[in-house]
């Protein structure tokens, strides 16, 4: 499968502190790929090398097979969209008007923006003006538009940090439908559970080095402890061994019908980072 991405010894360093060290990866083309972990990891930095706006102080990052160096000319350009922190939307302009502006820009016809409106839920808020927005509306604008071009290569950078479950869910959703028709994202995010849902494979980054990259059930299956949970309607919890001894058990359990649930002992996304890194993905 074609690589959108490739990443081969990348560092990159501020005066005296390295935010990026020997950093090596892939991403797929049509892949979710999670690069995760806490405030100041090197998240942002990698991204910005990756869209042209920051140079690496060495090692090489190519998009689509141009170097960093190539990645500002314009039909690049076209073929991406960032989601970032920074705005850069009008606030004295209505939602539509200010997407509107960038189906200029981009060169895109109008239609296109009741598409986009109705991904974010934000298809009867249209005529309000950007300084009314909360923060969470503002958001799902600024995703708006970002995906208002149909680009190749998104870049989302904590893209639902600032929703609700409610309006999580539908940019989830929305995320997966162009995962499907073959749009690749590559991910930053410190929550956990999104990274779960969204991605095919997931990159730890701590101080600046990626410590594992992996599907996340493989991590999963990795670090188990291989136990499972029976819970009993007396409301006991017993934590059995796999394998045919603990199969014994659990027939007996069921058996007498006194079983609600069995689940299996498999840790978290989070749990494996802190168990990698020692810190929590604040």
């Amino acid at each position: 499968m074609e690589n959108v991405i490739e990443v081969n010894k990348l560092e990159k360093v501020y005066g005296t502190q390295t935010a990026l060290a020997d950093v090596n990866f892939q991403v797929k083309k049509g892949e979710t790929f999670g690069f995760l972990g806490p405030s100041g990891s090197g998240k942002t930095t990698t991204i910005k090398i990756l869209t042209g706006q920051l140079r690496p102080t060495s090692g090489d990052a190519q998009v689509f097979g141009h170097s960093n160096s190539a990645l500002n000319h314009q039909s690049y350009r076209q073929r991406i969209g960032v989601l970032t922190d920074n705005s850069g939307l009008y606030q004295r302009l209505s939602i539509y008007d200010n997407l509107k502006l960038y189906c200029d820009l981009y060169h895109v016809p109008v239609q296109r923006i009741g598409e986009v409106l109705q991904l974010v839920n934000l298809t009867d808020e249209k005529k309000k003006l950007v300084s009314k927005l909360s923060k969470g509306m503002l958001q799902r604008v600024l995703l708006a538009r970002t995906l208002l071009h149909e680009p190749d290569l998104l870049f989302l950078d904590e893209p639902t940090s600032a929703l609700d479950p409610a309006n999580s869910k539908q940019i989830h959703e929305g995320l997966r439908r162009l995962n499907e028709n073959g749009t690749t994202v590559f991910l930053t995010t410190h929550d956990m559970s999104e990274a779960e849902t969204l991605c095919d494979r997931v990159a730890f980054l701590h101080k600046g080095k990626i410590k594992l990259l992996d599907e996340p059930k493989n991590l999963r299956r990795k670090y188990s402890d291989s136990t499972i949970t029976l819970e009993l309607k007396d409301g006991r919890e017993i934590v059995l061994p796999g394998g045919s001894e603990g199969a014994d058990v659990v027939y007996q359990y069921l058996s007498t019908n006194q079983v609600v649930s069995i689940h299996s002992n498999e840790p978290t996304l989070g749990d494996i980072f802190v168990d990698i890194t020692g810190r929590e993905l604040v």
